[in-house]
């Protein structure tokens, strides 16, 4: 018998600190950690139960979908659609938001996810990923419109992701800090195994694609260039470079040991008037809420994320997030150039 506490008791402890709360948005957090465990069973499975590979499709974004992204989108979708808690869904996944079904009453919240973060990982056994973020519905909720979804990210009333690993772990934050739970698969619950996770404010690991290095702006190559020069460049000291190809991989590592991540615009996605490279609805908000409320810092190198007005539900955006000093230095790095011009 465990003596941790349960994912669900954690929930409902906090939500009895708030006066008048009625209990939906703990049921709704339930209905999100059930699809988790779903999805975590079909991708520790994997080609066990066929569910591997291409799905010969491609998602609004243009990019070519896996069997496990359509798979994912629609267990979250069956989820989380029945209970009364939510008027309205989103998903990285579908064109557009997905209303309730008539048979079912409305709620109050707004849910928007990426089922399957880094699906491209899944076919070489690489960590992957599930994000969500959940949002007041504004006004009537009886047929909320796109426009209901279009909040900054400091609207967000809870965000989290569930990281499908060596173990299974759900990562959490109603905005009073940061906690991590562990699926025990023996009694099938998420047992709270990293209370208050925070992020050290200096790093000497960055993660970003080295690849499109020849296509990043002064200020992004000059903090790289920096942290590559080790010991005998200004920093005076060596730094490590990771990159997973998985946001939540990515985040996971900065939350538990510190670290700067980067997805910065660049030259190449300026010639095609692309903003920037990962969704601001479905992985940058609520990534930037979790790493904020632990400490972080989370910018564009112009902006703060979660103060940007969504103008598209598939918005993208640049994204640079850990570390607060090492954030904060490559944001510098930015208004230097930005005067210099």
């Amino acid at each position: 018998m465990h003596n941790g506490t349960t994912i669900t008791q954690f929930i409902i402890e906090e939500q009895r600190k708030i006066e008048g709360a009625t209990g939906d948005f703990t049921s709704l957090l339930n209905d999100i950690v059930t699809a988790c465990k779903v999805i975590s069973n079909m991708v520790n499975k994997g080609e066990l139960i066929g569910v591997l590979g291409s799905a010969g499709s491609e998602n609004v974004q243009g990019e070519t979908q896996k069997k496990l992204d359509i798979l994912t989108n629609e267990v979250f979708l069956r989820s989380n659609e029945w209970a009364g808690h939510l008027s309205a869904m989103a998903s990285e996944e579908m064109d557009e938001i997905y209303e309730i079904p008539g048979q079912y009453p409305r709620g109050k919240y707004l849910l928007t996810f990426d089922p399957l973060d880094g699906s491209s990982n899944t076919d070489v056994n690489v960590s992957v990923g599930t994000i969500f973020s959940i949002l007041r519905c504004p006004g009537e909720r009886v047929c909320p419109n796109l426009d209901a979804f279009m909040q900054p990210g400091v609207q967000q009333v809870a965000a989290g992701y569930a990281l499908y690993g060596p173990s299974t772990m759900m990562v959490l934050t109603t905005g009073n800090g940061v906690n991590g739970f562990t699926l025990d698969q023996d009694i099938g619950e998420f047992i709270l195994t990293h209370p208050d996770m925070t992020i050290p404010a200096d790093t000497r690991e960055f993660a970003i694609n080295a690849s499109n290095m020849r296509f990043w702006e002064a200020p992004v190559q000059r903090y790289v260039n920096e942290c590559l020069a080790g010991t005998e460049g200004p920093r005076g000291e060596d730094f490590n470079m990771r990159w997973i190809a998985s946001m939540v991989a990515e985040v996971h590592r900065i939350l538990t040991r510190g670290g700067i991540f980067m997805y910065p615009v660049d030259d190449k996605m300026k010639a095609t008037g692309t903003e920037g490279k990962l969704r601001l609805m479905y992985e940058a908000n609520p990534m930037s809420f979790i790493v904020e409320q632990a400490g972080g810092a989370s910018s564009t190198g112009r902006e703060r994320i979660m103060e940007i007005a969504p103008k598209d539900l598939h918005q993208r955006v640049p994204v640079i997030l850990g570390s607060k000093n090492e954030v904060e230095r490559v944001v510098g790095y930015h208004a230097e150039t930005a005067a210099e011009a």
